[in-house]
């Protein structure tokens, strides 16, 4: 986990974008697959109403060179624009032999890192880079030039779009689309930049491909849940010992069973008896007493696996051989046996309390910490990546006091147990104990129950008949039977029975242990979630050393033996580049002057500078909500001092607004109906031309969302909500102000869990319709940012999205651009930690890798064109760089050239004045899709528990409301 430093980009990674590092999660959880930060609850426990997946395409539009000095055609001006950037492109790098051939258990060896140029990196000021070729990223400044060669987003070669792009004739490493073979490594790596020794969290894995492992179908009846699973295999081997041959057996807990030997005719049968307690507890009378269930188990043969495949793999140079899946799997499953037993699984992570006790966040749920562990083929062969994981459990207490930590409204309900539910409440309490799993307090039994919903009457009016068919009152049977008084009479019970009805007071029943938490974490519990995680990068290293050296040793390493495998305990070596800074223009009184960020942390100041090219807002307004009249009287002057500081910006801000500043209470964001007419009269007390609405809040409010979508949708204007606190003349806004044509977004609503972009032709035509009105052409190259895609299916998305992009482009006749389709993700688990040229310690060892750090040898893949990227520097924990994997390259880059191009990038958000951790194409697509998710939220629902927030109907595909014309053209979400 890291933070990005200050200028609140660490808040908004973690709420927006889900970037930043952390290992702490929720929801999807931190793998991948998974949507990173990707909205797939609603708050609450289980069984909440999904959210639409919004999907955000920003492009990256380049215009005339003097369009930011246009107006609209309503006489309005366009918003402030950000530094313009040139980016470097270094030359190609010269190409150097290739390693040598694989050993075949090992895989590739690790034969360090290709020459380097430059020293090591020391120097906090780099020296210019020699024999640079420019590229702009517009908007430039008036006057300039635009310098064209092959990198540039337009071809001037091209004068009309209706002629045949030449350029689109490239090729991707021999294959069709229709194949989507993804894009080969162009070369052997980069070689630009100042050398950094470097540690990764990869353990390399040895196998023996002779070593045949006989996967097993488990088929136990009847079905049992995961965790009885668990047991029944456990019971299994240690009732049967001779049958298995001493065999030591890997399962997954559903249907897998891994043997290192074969069993004759290739089927078993068994029967394990488990001690287990009737659930209909409530109807059965007393019976203490346990009952034994038995399991039929039976076992048969589906497949042989070996190594072989794996070993043809790694040697193969030209990709023509799949990965083998199957073996892989099975190798995963026998590396995590070992721990699996002390541990609760959830994913590819692990948790334990011998990694430290759980911390309460509130809210009913604690953290606990564990370990995630996959295998990756590399290019030094197979490596285990091993990384601390933290993720948030429901904390293990009686309902009642949890249901007084999950539910606010809930707080005292001890101390009042007369108290009873309203309607909406007992819905929210339904939501917030479904699926939950429960045991009973009221006698003994080894029995989990999942709570399946709350009975619609209150314990005090609930009849039951029990097997004679004698009716009885739910408080009478416990009082008869058990001699317990309910105490919260008016409370519903727990239903707990799958088809028949089964009763359970609240009282008498205990959260288990070890449940993920369901519902959404709040702001306060994310933030103690985060500083549970937050380990520098020698304080995680050696957590991370401790983890593999536990694991793999004692019943773990019985495994490991078993199946010939052996486990490194050393991290991987390498050596990776930090990239050069690009140069900046900024503007000093009226000229521009070039700047090379060169502070460790490459960031830069306006404080003795403006942007190089300012706007000028006539007409804009004030609304305070909230606050006290002392705070009020401060409001004239915060409007001078920003009016002031806009100035020093080279940003032209009017002195007086379109109207006196407003003062509402803030109660007023709870009524739409009320709130939009408000917004309209502004908007025509400035004639239609109110460019920029400042809201100011006594604190944060769920009408925030009701206040974006109404000003963006309805009454077409941008706002800028700076939560303050008032005191003397101590003032805070944001220092970013939206941008116009630098990034556009389109967005659009598809259903849940859906990994193709839907419509992506569609919006893909409209992006080219909005390039070609803005610029005079079609783009005769395009580079697409793809996120959230798991690596399973690379090849799904990479041909599906991109024969929908190719598709659009027919329409216009001899149009056929070169595409780049890159996958950015942020939710693995690979950590670079400084290493001295010998191997030992370093002065460095408890700081983040600088920014500019990348790495494209030993744990990137054997061949397709992949890299890390660390592009910013992390404060708090340790950085998470960002992993790049080109899928397609029509464009033909070399190694060099793409890492240069997107670190550059990154230097480009509008927010800072620093380089962020994210490609801002991405960073941007996740803002505005958080933007398309509050379009749809309903604030004027029932919103009863700080950790969830209710709409007004489910939704599906809900269509988004569509913004006004004004707003469109505009950076409104960033």
């Amino acid at each position: 986990m890291e933070l990005e430093g200050n200028n609140g980009m660490a808040n908004k990674d973690r709420k927006v974008a889900g970037s930043g590092g952390g290992a702490a999660r929720n929801g999807s959880g931190a793998d991948g697959r998974r949507r990173r930060r990707r909205w797939t609850r609603d708050g609450g426990g289980g069984g909440g109403r999904q959210h639409p997946i919004i999907q955000a395409y920003p492009a990256l539009l380049p215009l005339p060179i003097h369009a930011a000095a246009h107006t609209r055609a309503n006489g309005s001006c366009g918003l402030p624009l950000p530094p313009p950037v040139l980016v470097y492109l270094q030359p190609p790098p010269l190409l150097f032999p290739k390693a040598a051939a694989m050993a075949a258990c090992y895989g590739k060896p690790n034969g360090g890192a290709p020459p380097q140029r430059g020293g090591t990196w020391r120097s906090k000021k780099p020296p210019p880079p020699p024999h640079a070729v420019t590229a702009a990223l517009l908007p430039l400044p008036h006057g300039s030039e635009m310098l064209q060669n092959k990198r540039c987003f337009t071809d001037e070669t091209i004068p009309c779009v209706m002629k045949p792009n030449n350029a689109s004739t490239h090729q991707n490493s021999s294959v069709s689309i229709q194949g989507a073979t993804i894009a080969l490594r162009p070369d052997v790596g980069g070689v630009n930049g100042t050398m950094i020794p470097l540690y990764a969290n990869h353990f390399l894995v040895r196998f023996d491909p002779n070593q045949k492992i006989f996967h097993y179908n488990v088929d136990i009846s009847p079905r049992p849940s995961k965790e009885t699973a668990r047991l029944i295999k456990n019971k299994l081997v240690e009732e049967n010992s001779s049958a298995l041959l001493g065999a030591l057996l890997a399962f997954d807990g559903r249907k897998n069973l891994f043997s290192p030997i074969g069993f004759q005719q290739g089927k078993l049968e068994f029967f394990v008896s488990l001690p287990v307690a009737s659930p209909r507890f409530v109807a059965a009378g007393r019976n203490d007493q346990q009952k034994h269930k038995i399991f039929r188990v039976n076992l048969r043969l589906v497949s042989e696996l070996s190594g072989d495949d794996l070993v043809k793999y790694f040697n193969e140079e030209k990709g023509g051989i799949p990965l083998p899946q199957d073996y892989l799997h099975a190798l995963d499953i026998i590396l995590q046996e070992g721990s699996m037993e002390s541990s609760i699984p959830v994913g590819r992570s692990l948790y334990s309390r011998s990694m430290g006790d759980a911390r309460k966040i509130g809210g009913g749920a604690v953290g606990l910490s564990g370990f995630f562990q996959r295998l990756r083929p590399t290019k030094q062969g197979l490596a285990l990546n091993v990384d601390l994981s933290i993720t948030a459990f429901h904390e293990s207490t009686g309902i009642i006091a949890y249901l007084q930590k999950r539910c606010e409204f809930l707080k005292g309900l001890s101390q009042m147990k007369s108290r009873a539910l309203t309607e909406d409440e007992r819905r929210e309490v339904e939501k917030a104990l479904k699926n939950i799993r429960v045991f009973v307090c009221h006698r003994q039994t080894d029995q989990r129950y999942d709570v399946r919903g709350l009975t619609e009457e209150t314990t005090e009016n609930l009849k039951f008949r029990d097997r004679s068919g004698k009716e009885y009152m739910v408080v009478d049977y416990f009082k008869e039977h058990y001699n317990h008084d309910i105490q919260f009479r008016n409370l519903p019970c727990l239903q707990i029975g799958r088809s028949k009805p089964c009763y359970v007071p609240m009282e008498l029943c205990m959260v288990c242990e070890g449940q993920k938490f369901l519902g959404k974490l709040s702001d306060e519990q994310t933030s103690k979630m985060l500083n549970m995680g937050c380990h520098g990068p020698s304080e995680r290293k050696g957590i991370i050393k401790g983890v593999v050296e536990g694991a793999f040793t004692a019943k773990g390493c019985s495994y490991v033996d078993q199946f010939n495998l052996h486990v490194s305990k050393d991290m991987t070596q390498l050596s990776g580049r930090v990239l050069l800074p690009p140069k900046l223009k900024l503007g000093d009184r009226g000229r521009i002057k070039d700047i090379t960020p060169d502070r460790f942390d490459r960031q830069w100041s306006l404080l003795d500078s403006h942007v190089a090219e300012g706007s000028n807002i006539k007409s804009w307004a004030l609304i305070s909500f909230g606050g006290t009249t002392e705070q009020h009287s401060f409001i004239p002057k915060f409007i001078s001092q920003l009016s002031s500081r806009c100035e020093q910006l080279g940003i032209l801000l009017n002195k007086r607004t379109v109207v006196s500043p407003l003062f509402e209470r803030i109660e007023l964001l709870n009524n739409r109906d009320i709130l939009e007419r408000n917004l309209k009269k502004l908007q025509e007390a400035a004639s239609g031309n109110l460019q920029l609405l400042i809201c100011v809040m006594e604190r944060k409010h769920r009408g925030y969302a009701d206040l974006k979508r109404i000003a963006e949708t309805s009454v077409g204007v941008v706002t800028v909500l700076p939560v303050l606190q008032l005191k003397q003349t101590d003032f805070s806004v944001p220092g970013q102000f939206s941008t116009e044509d630098k990034c556009k977004a389109w967005m659009r609503s598809q259903t849940h869990r859906k990994e193709i972009i839907e419509h992506l032709d569609v919006m893909t035509s409209e992006l080219l319709e909005e390039f070609l009105k803005e610029v005079g052409k079609l783009p005769s190259r395009i580079i697409f940012f793809r996120d959230g895609v798991c690596e399973t299916l690379f090849g799904k998305v990479l041909k599906e999205e991109l024969q929908a992009m190719r598709a659009t482009c027919s329409n216009y006749p001899g149009y056929k651009p070169s595409i780049t389709f890159i996958v950015v993700q942020k939710r693995h688990h690979t950590r670079l930690f400084h290493r001295e040229k010998n191997g030992g310690s370093t002065h460095y060892s408890d700081q983040n890798v600088p920014p500019g750090t990348v790495v494209d040898t030993v744990i990137t893949h054997p061949r397709e064109f992949d890299f890390y990227l660390c592009s910013h520097w992390g404060t708090k924990g340790t950085s998470r760089p960002t992993h790049y994997h080109v899928l397609w390259d029509e464009n033909k880059f070399q190694s060099d050239e793409m890492q240069q191009l997107i670190y550059n990038l990154c230097y480009t958000f509008a927010r800072c004045t620093k380089p962020v951790s994210l490609v801002p194409p991405v960073y941007y697509a996740h803002l505005a899709a958080y933007r398309g998710r509050l379009y749809l939220e309903r604030s004027d629902s029932v919103v009863t528990s700080r950790t969830t927030l209710y709409r007004a109907a489910p939704l599906q595909t809900a269509p988004l409301p569509k913004l006004r014309d004004s707003v469109k053209r505009l950076m409104f979400y960033c």
